[in-house]
């Protein structure tokens, strides 16, 4: 699960992170295998994975009720990964409940959420690391 966060994050958000070393260091912090053990043992995330031909090639999470994490392995973008996965958390939502589901997008991805229904809340703010995009989609 480390090896495709960090993976997706270095080679598919140059958008957000410009290549810069520093960024892509302080994003990719709580990526390693110890901080991704940490995210699995918190109550409040509910973490899944994407698996082909027995390689995990996605990493989804729920936390609160929102997505939190929506990564692809690069040698899998453009495969219908992400989607599935998108697909899969929202059905998860909308079982729990949900009417309305939320994530934080980021530049990158803010387009592919676009083309899967979701519309912005809010104009983009930069954060830590990156530019996020407050973002929805109504489950029912």
């Amino acid at each position: 699960m480390s090896d495709v966060l960090v993976a997706s994050i270095t080679e598919l958000c140059s958008l957000d992170h410009g290549n810069d070393p520093r960024i892509i260091a302080a994003w990719t912090a709580n990526k390693t295998p110890e901080g991704v053990l940490a995210m699995l043992a918190s109550p409040e995330t509910s973490m899944f994975v994407a698996v082909r031909d027995g390689q995990i090639v996605g990493v989804g999470a729920l936390t609160d009720n929102t997505i939190s994490l929506n990564y692809v392995s690069p040698k899998h973008q453009r495969t219908g990964v992400s989607s599935a996965a998108l697909a899969e958390l929202e059905r998860i939502l909308a079982g729990r409940g949900v009417e309305v589901a939320q994530l934080k997008s980021t530049a990158t991805a803010r387009d592919f959420y676009r083309a899967m229904g979701w519309s912005e809340m809010a104009p983009p703010r930069e954060g830590r690391f990156i530019t996020s995009v407050e973002m929805q989609r109504k489950l029912r």
